[in-house]
């Protein structure tokens, strides 16, 4: 198991293990409460707020029909008009603690599809998110984390954590 430590632009710091040769471990502290963090998880307008990809692009199509069962259909578009499509089907939801979900991209770049387990803990009014995705292969987890993965990943962690304070900002707004 091999482990990378990413510092992001805030306290907190993405980790990424590869636990297994089809697995990839990433886990990230969130200064918010859990049914925040899984509500901006599942959300279609909360996620358009903050999972945006690389600069440039930005999530267009967000459709999620959250049931065991369900789908889930993401289309992120770049400024130049390109775009990346994935589609999800939900295999268990336990609100606001867990979502499991096997993913396939339009243009499958992974070697098949991917299963993606997160797990929402609550640590001390934080959220300790861990999110592993099993690969159909070893070539195709080695692939996708030689794309820069997790350094997209810290990225869009870095805006959920962004984003997630300027919710708890308007709520305490709303609240006082």
């Amino acid at each position: 198991m091999s482990t990378t430590r990413l510092p992001g632009p805030t306290v907190a710091t993405l980790t990424v293990t590869t636990p297994s040769d089809r697995k990839v471990r990433v886990t990230r502290v969130f200064d918010a409460p859990r049914p925040m963090v899984f509500d901006c998880w599942t959300v279609p307008e909360l996620l358009k707020g903050w999972l945006h990809g690389p600069d440039g692009w930005r999530l267009d199509v967000c459709e999620i029909e959250l049931r065991v069962g369900g789908s889930a259909r993401y289309v992120w578009r770049h400024r130049d008009g390109q775009a990346m499509g994935m589609s999800a089907t939900y295999r268990e939801i336990v609100r606001p603690s867990l979502i499991v979900a096997s993913e396939l991209f339009d243009e499958d770049w992974t070697g098949g599809e991917a299963l993606g387990t997160v797990v929402f803990a609550e640590v001390d009014g934080k959220t300790l998110l861990t999110q592993t995705i099993l690969y159909a292969s070893q070539a195709a987890r080695d692939g996708v984390l030689a794309t820069g993965m997790t350094s997209g990943m810290a990225d869009s962690y870095a805006k959920l954590d962004a984003y997630l304070a300027s919710l708890q900002d308007t709520a305490a707004r709303g609240a006082a």
